[in-house]
Formats: C-alpha cells, sequence, structure tokens
C-alpha cells in the first residue's frame, strides 16, 4: 500500500466525469489499498478516485462501521432530507451546510466485480452521495447552502 497524493480543489480534474471500471483486478485492488490507506492518512470518512487522479467510477468509505469499498456505484433510491455540515479532503479547511438525502440505497460492485447493495442513513447517506458525486465531477459546494466559519 501506499499513500498517494490527494488532488486540490482547482485541478481541472475533479470535474470530469470517471469511467466506469471494467476489469477488476490486481492493479483494482492495488488502487483500493492505496485510497484506503491515503483516506484514513488524511482522516477522512470517504475518498473518490478523482481525489486522487484517477478518473474511474471507484471510492472507498468508513464512516466508523468499516471499510466499504464502491466500484461502478450508483444511488437506487433516496428519502427524506438531512441538513449538517460538510467537507471534503480537496476542499481543506472548508466547510458547508448541505442538503442531502437522509437515506440512500447504492447498487455497486465489490472488488471481485460481486454485485452488492447497500443503504446507509445520516453520515453514511451523505458519504455515499458525496462521493458518488465526485465520480460524477460534482464538488459538495454545488450543494452547500451556508458556508461555516
Amino acid at each position: 500500500m501506499a499513500l498517494r497524493l490527494i488532488v486540490k480543489e482547482g485541478e481541472p480534474l475533479l470535474e470530469k466525469p470517471s469511467r466506469p471500471v471494467e476489469k477488476f483486478d490486481e492493479k483494482l485492488w492495488q488502487l483500493l489499498d492505496d485510497m484506503s490507506e491515503t483516506m484514513y492518512a488524511a482522516q477522512g470518512v470517504g475518498l473518490a478516485a478523482p481525489q486522487v487522479g484517477v478518473l474511474r467510477r471507484i471510492c472507498v468509505i468508513d464512516v466508523g462501521d468499516g471499510l466499504m469499498e464502491l466500484i461502478n456505484p450508483v444511488i437506487t433510491k433516496t428519502a427524506g432530507q438531512q441538513e449538517s455540515a460538510e467537507g471534503c479532503l480537496s476542499s481543506p479547511g472548508k466547510y458547508g451546510i448541505t442538503h442531502r438525502p437522509k437515506k440512500v440505497t447504492v447498487e455497486y460492485f465489490d472488488r471481485h466485480g460481486n454485485k452488492k447493495t447497500a443503504k446507509g442513513e445520516d453520515l453514511l447517506a451523505k458519504a455515499f452521495c458525496h462521493e458518488i458525486d465526485h465520480l460524477d465531477g460534482i464538488l459538495f459546494k454545488t450543494h452547500v447552502i451556508r458556508w461555516e466559519k
């Protein structure tokens, strides 16, 4: 495993859509391992592949319940709303209040190509939305309704 540099806001790569993953191989596994190590070292709860310079539909999330690796994730269902503080490893020191769904269902593939479904509430729902937005070239600031100081 290796730490990767986190791409910062202002880099055009962060606003480009990512391509789907087609090969579930050792190269993918290495990227997943590097991403999780980088996320933990930066004390984040999520990290998307574009944030480490890779335009692939991959993200890792850990909101305290264990590591989730999501490949080609798609939000299939949302419910409710939450208004809460949000930040981003690519925008250090910036925090804002955002509106996100309170509950989210996601379909994705694991590192071996097995199709999975996950449901999340509150922080996990927000993390799903935030990281999947990165895969579509959308930064969290587009959802901010009020900036925090």
